[in-house]
């Protein structure tokens, strides 16, 4: 079981992880996203990283700290 997150509308959201190898370069990359369902791909929060909620929509989303 990956990182979950609750929003402030109370809608849970998983975070997910993937490595995808980029085009332009070749160099391969981690990308995180949140999903509304639970996947394979779950992963836990990564170090140095917060979650952040868009203050329109309730999507969560991760900045720097």
């Amino acid at each position: 079981m990956g990182y979950a997150h609750e929003n402030k509308k109370g809608t849970t959201y998983y975070l997910n992880c993937k490595d995808v190898t980029l085009k332009s370069t070749g160099r391969v990359q981690r990308i995180y996203y949140f999903s509304k369902d639970q996947r394979d791909t779950a992963c836990d929060l990564p170090g140095g990283k917060t979650v952040v909620e868009n203050d329109k929509t309730g999507l969560p989303f991760l900045k720097g700290k």
